[in-house]
């Protein structure tokens, strides 16, 4: 199992759930978070006054996969939030040892 966390920017959250929904992966964990990467944040003009903003606003999505669905998945996100500009995100793969569900006690495969 391989637990996807991916970093995109926010209106692109519905064009991700959707490709995941239609390759079968119906189920994700979103956050609003804050962060910067090589982009390095932005200026914005408030009263005349310039103010950098060096946190700017992204969604970081988690997806836990089989090992199988990994290589479909990661291409449904890449492909969904890619816009071709600075920002776009990052995609990272960590191996997962163990899920498990709580109402049923399924562990591993089933529990996903």
């Amino acid at each position: 199992m391989k637990l996807i966390t991916a970093i995109i920017k926010p209106f692109k959250l519905d064009e991700v759930h959707e490709a995941l929904a239609h390759i079968g992966i119906n189920s994700m964990t979103a956050y609003d978070v804050r962060g910067f990467g090589r982009q390095k944040g932005h200026t914005e003009l408030y009263r005349g006054a310039e103010y950098v903003i060096d946190f700017l606003l992204k969604i970081k999505i988690q997806v836990a996969v089989d090992d199988d669905r990994l290589d479909d998945a990661v291409h449904a996100i890449s492909k969904s939030a890619f816009t071709g500009k600075i920002g776009d995100g990052k995609i990272f793969v960590t191996s997962l040892n163990d899920a498990v569900r709580i109402r049923t006690g399924e562990s591993g495969q089933l529990a996903l």
